[in-house]
């Protein structure tokens, strides 16, 4: 299932899409196509700002691909990576390459953590909520008040 981006969403800029490939590229489309692909072009995006927040930050692998595998933080790893919607793996892989050419990182309010609305782990309560974006819920680490409930 995809849905279109909607209207208010800006377009990617086609200048700013990389048509290099490389590892980093293969795990940041196969993390936004598996965690995201039902998700407006926004809420694929902020999956991306995540994961890139997380290659920046000392507390998590120092790569794409260190990230997306670490163990137990990716629910789609240890099933099948066969991407079967033409469509969706194309979009996933537009706005991994724009995110790995420097797109903005303006969504997430520096979060390193999300989820799905349909579960609540525990360790949210520890986080601080930034944003909601479709169906995900992004956290980064510290104290103080929510930013955002979107």
């Amino acid at each position: 299932m995809t849905s279109a981006p909607a209207a208010a969403e800006a377009p990617l800029n086609p200048a700013r899409v990389s048509t290099k490939g490389g590892q980093s590229m293969k795990c940041l489309t196969e993390a936004l196509y598996f965690e995201a692909r039902g998700e407006s072009v926004k809420g694929q995006r902020a999956v991306a700002e995540v994961i890139l927040n997380r290659v920046d930050h000392p507390s998590f692998p120092k790569s794409v691909c260190g990230v997306v595998n670490q163990r137990g933080q990716f629910s789609y790893k240890g099933g099948s990576l066969r991407m079967r919607d033409g469509a969706a793996a194309a979009r996933a892989a537009k706005i991994a390459a724009a995110a790995l050419a420097g797109a903005p990182r303006d969504l997430t309010n520096g979060a390193t953590y999300f989820h799905t609305t349909q579960v609540r782990p525990s360790w949210s309560k520890r986080f601080t909520r930034t944003t909601r974006i479709g169906a995900h819920i992004f956290y980064r680490r510290g104290g103080g008040q929510r930013v955002a409930s979107n």
